[in-house]
């Protein structure tokens, strides 16, 4: 019997190692050219030789500040993303448990925000914090600062319905109780919702950080010098014809890149797992 299923599904395993081989190559093949000799392109996807002569490049070539990059791209994602969580976390408590007028329009308004294109608003921002920079330069254009307040912005959407749909999953009962016991409505967040939600926020953290180490677009408008790009932005350098398109040291860049999200992501494994599964045996 089990023979007959097996005849019967082999088709589904020959479509998943395809899968898996097709999502895999991208993987190999920046691997290969970042252990390659220096010189090596597209032609071949596994080197003869392995070395690590695109690293030096990145950490010896003085024409390359990857060590202020990567600086950077640290400050700049985490303070960002703690910013963006913890924004989306009050605004999504709010909606969650208060009624107030205006908050079906505000979350409507939120909902349809998400429909347009972030390349919409990128000349208005660009505007914006041109004369912000005329008026305060250590937060306008060319400044880390003024790229975090922009970022800022794409916490009230995506984050805040997906921690307010999880938020209004945890009884409100507990509120209640909290009350009568005579807690504070800071204190009922702080000290019970919060824990509560912490797998939710983990999951929040990790896909913010994720997203904002991966912007280019707004990385490159706002940080207009070399000494204050992001890892995006310095990389795109490697194969835009600044560097003579050097790939080995792109695919060097790129896993180094990898790093902080590797490290992120098993600190807050725990938390994700439990993330994930989350509300899906509430009722």
């Amino acid at each position: 019997m089990k023979k007959r299923n097996r005849d019967k599904v082999w088709w589904r395993y020959l479509v998943a190692s395809i899968a898996l081989i097709f999502s895999l190559m991208p993987v190999i093949w920046v691997i290969g050219a970042a252990f390659g000799p220096a010189g090596l392109t597209t032609q071949s996807v596994i080197p003869h030789v392995f070395v690590l002569d695109n690293f030096k490049v990145l950490f010896t070539d003085e024409n390359v500040p990857f060590l202020k990059w990567y600086r950077n791209s640290l400050i700049v994602c985490t303070s960002a993303a703690i910013l963006q969580v913890s924004i989306a976390t009050f605004a999504a408590y709010a909606f969650s448990r208060f009624r107030f007028k205006g908050r079906r329009v505000s979350l409507v308004g939120l909902l349809v925000l998400q429909m347009f294109p972030q390349l919409l608003s990128i000349v208005a921002i660009y505007i914006l914090m041109y004369k912000v920079h005329l008026v305060f330069p250590a937060i306008g254009t060319g400044s880390a600062i003024g790229l975090i307040l922009v970022y800022l912005g794409g916490a009230m959407g995506y984050n805040t319905y997906l921690l307010k749909g999880f938020f209004d999953t945890i009884p409100k009962e507990l509120d209640e109780a909290a009350k009568v016991d005579g807690a504070t409505a800071g204190q009922t967040f702080t000290k019970i919702i919060l824990p509560l939600a912490t797998p939710m926020l983990a999951v929040v953290m990790l896909l913010s950080f994720i997203g904002l180490l991966n912007d280019f677009v707004l990385a490159s408008l706002f940080l207009q010098t070399t000494d204050k790009y992001t890892l995006a932005v310095g990389l795109q350098a490697f194969i835009s014809g600044q560097y003579e398109q050097q790939w080995g040291p792109f695919a060097a860049g790129a896993l180094l890149t990898a790093l902080p999200v590797i490290i992120l992501f098993q600190f807050l494994q725990r938390y994700i797992v439990e993330g994930l599964s989350a509300g899906s045996v509430k009722g």
